[in-house]
């Protein structure tokens, strides 16, 4: 992502990735590439990291990419009215297995409240065919901060 693509400020690549350190998304190899106002995109790679017993990617690894773009959404638009964002409830449709390559998602702000925000979420692989669509539903809360230890 650059900056120029936001519409939310200056979010630059060092804040999501310090965002994102010593995270889950951090361990899978999730990537942030794009934040809008009601629009985030990121990819997920299909490897060893993401792969359930079988070798496709896990379903949970999805729901991971989803609720992460979500809420990242909901971030930044919260933050900046001094409140956090976090997930409520996340339902996900497991539509065709990946094996390998790179999966992306598109968060798109389906519901914008005071305090709730829902997205509708869907995920690609490579070729553009659709592996997963989810919806989440984000609550507007006090701010909250990253533990430092």
């Amino acid at each position: 992502m650059n900056e120029e693509s936001s519409s939310l400020g200056r979010i630059s690549p060092a804040e999501l990735s310090r965002m994102g350190a010593n995270t889950i998304s951090e361990s899978i190899g999730l990537e942030i590439l794009e934040v809008q106002h009601g629009r985030v995109v990121g990819r997920l790679p299909v490897d060893e990291r993401t792969h359930q017993p079988y070798g496709l990617l896990h379903g949970g690894a999805s729901v991971v990419l989803a609720e992460t773009l979500g809420s990242v959404g909901s971030h930044f638009i919260a933050a900046p009215r001094g409140k956090g964002a976090v997930g409520v409830e996340v339902n996900a449709n497991h539509l065709r297995s990946v094996r390998s390559g790179w999966v992306t998602g598109t968060a798109r702000l389906h519901h914008e409240g005071g305090r709730l925000h829902v997205w509708h979420i869907d995920i690609e692989d490579e070729e553009g065919r659709a592996v997963c669509t989810s919806r989440l539903t984000v609550m507007l809360v006090p701010k909250l901060e990253k533990p430092t230890s």
